[in-house]
Order: structure tokens, then C-alpha cells, then sequence
């Protein structure tokens, strides 16, 4: 397995880059450039990338193409279009984001429309353009799973790759984002397993997350560091490293550097106690 995560270093500088993601110890990244960026500095990051053997996991979407309002909706299909073609420009292992949110007010948030037949039908026609407008050789078009939004199951992930049928589209694997309930969080060694055992061909990369179940009425979950949490990591690694030595398991959404750096070592621990070897 691969261990990545953001650094914090100076933006634009490629060999700042790298050197923090060496200092960090981390051998995955997520591409740190957009499409739009000068082309000599996006390929003075992937030959950097390539000397330090550090794999580009994923290039970021991040955005709403199944927003209601028309104007957002084409604007981040051209989005994703650009950043999967960045992808497969420079070899990443897939093109993330999620499949968007029928909210009009925040882009990843819920809303009563989206778990619905007809959301289901707009994400797989959103995912088809997006990908035939690309027809990437390397690179995979993928959803981050969500609670909120499909795919929020291995079931549903199943369901939306039969429905959009193309070679093209693959897995993003997240685990904290698919508790939302009390059943999910208690049980989540086997929400891990069951994803895996029906997903894992498919998955180009992960997120690595953390989350408790607050002591209060009514339901509240909190996302955390990992190591602050519940999720069984002692699942999850074994599992993921059956896959593929290089399959990139990237830490994000923590404030600090310290807070990465604690997040790491709990991964670390686990790897060692599991004899995964993160290379």
C-alpha cells in the first residue's frame, strides 16, 4: 500500500512538493495542479512525481454537475472533463469527485431529491458525458461514496457501474463517508468488508478518515482523525493491501500538520500490527 496526503509547501514549486511528501514520508498524492495551470509547471510536478517514485493517486473534480441550476451543472461538467483529461495527461490513477447534490444551496449537501430514481438516472447520464467527451486511454472517472448522495452503498456503487457501462468508470473507496447511521458505525468492519469483497477490482483509491458517534440525541457523527475514531483500520488495511501492493490510501481534511502527522503514525501502527507493508 501507499500512504499519502496534502503537505504543506509552498504552491507551484515542484521540488517543494515533493520534498515535503518525501519529509512526510508519504508515497501517494493527490495532483496538487488544476487543468488550468501553466504546462510546463504541471509537467515539472509529474517528473518530479516519477523521480521520487510518488504516485499521483488521483486528480480532484470538485464540483456539481448535477446541480439544478443549469448554468452550475455545465460549468462543472466542463470541469470534470478538463481535470479527467489532466488525469489521464499525466497518469494519475483516476479523476475523483462526488456525483454532486440536487441541494441549490451547497454543493455536497443533501437534499430530499437526491436518493431517487431519477437523481440515479442523472448521475449515470452526467458520468457518461463526462467520460465520452473524454475517452481517457489510462486514466478512470470516479464518485467518492457519500451518505448523502449515490453511490452510499457497494450495492449502489454496483448498481451505477452496470447502469453507466463504461470501461472507464471505476471506484473511489471512502469508508467513513458511507456511515450514516448507528448500525453503520458499531458494524463498520463488516460495511468494509462487504465493500471491498463486492468493489475491489474496481477501486483506484481511498480516503483515509476517522469517525465517532456522539453520545447525545438525536443521531450525530463526527468525522475525526484517524486514530480519534471507530473505524477498524485493522479491517481495512489487510483488505486493501490484498489488492494491490501500490493501491494509494490518502489522509485528508485535517487542519494541521501535527494533526497529519498523528494520523500517520496511527496507520503506521495499524499497518505493523497487521504486517501490511506500506511502501
Amino acid at each position: 500500500m501507499r500512504l499519502g496526503g496534502p503537505v504543506f509547501s509552498e504552491k507551484g514549486d515542484a521540488a517543494a512538493w515533493v520534498a515535503a511528501l518525501k519529509a512526510a514520508g508519504y508515497r501517494a498524492a493527490a495532483f496538487p495542479l488544476a487543468y488550468d495551470a501553466d504546462r510546463d509547471l504541471i509537467r515539472a510536478h509529474v517528473d518530479a512525481a516519477q523521480a521520487a517514485d510518488i504516485l499521483i493517486a488521483e486528480v480532484g473534480a470538485w464540483s456539481n454537475p448535477i446541480s439544478p441550476d443549469e448554468a452550475v451543472r455545465q460549468a462543472a461538467i466542463e470541469k470534470c472533463q478538463q481535470q479527467l483529461a489532466l488525469a489521464d495527461e499525466i497518469g494519475a490513477g483516476c479523476c475523483v469527485n462526488i456525483a454532486g447534490s440536487r441541494n441549490p444551496e451547497r454543493w455536497d449537501g443533501p437534499h430530499p431529491d437526491n436518493l431517487t430514481s431519477d437523481t440515479f438516472d442523472l448521475i449515470v447520464e452526467t458520468v457518461r458525458s463526462i467520460i465520452d467527451a473524454v475517452r481517457p486511454q489510462r486514466a478512470y472517472y470516479t464518485l467518492e461514496t457519500m451518505p448523502w448522495i449515490y453511490p452510499d452503498s457497494a450495492d449502489s456503487y454496483l448498481a451505477l457501474i452496470d447502469a453507466i457501462d463504461r470501461p472507464n468508470f471505476a471506484v473511489h473507496f471512502d469508508p467513513v463517508n458511507l456511515i450514516c447511521s448507528p448500525q453503520r458505525c458499531f458494524d463498520n468492519a463488516a460495511l468494509i468488508r462487504d465493500f471491498i469483497q463486492k468493489l475491489g477490482p474496481y477501486i483506484k483509491s481511498c480516503h483515509a478518515k476517522d469517525i465517532t458517534l456522539a453520545n447525545k440525541l438525536t443521531v450525530h457523527l463526527d468525522e475525526v482523525r484517524p486514530g480519534a475514531g471507530v473505524l477498524d483500520y485493522h479491517m481495512l488495511l489487510p483488505l486493501l493491501e490484498n489488492l494491490s501492493a501500490d493501491i494509494p490510501l490518502l489522509l485528508e481534511h485535517l487542519e494541521h500538520e501535527a494533526d497529519y502527522r498523528l494520523a500517520a503514525a496511527h496507520i503506521r501502527q495499524v499497518a505493523a500490527e497487521t504486517n501490511v507493508r506500506l511502501v
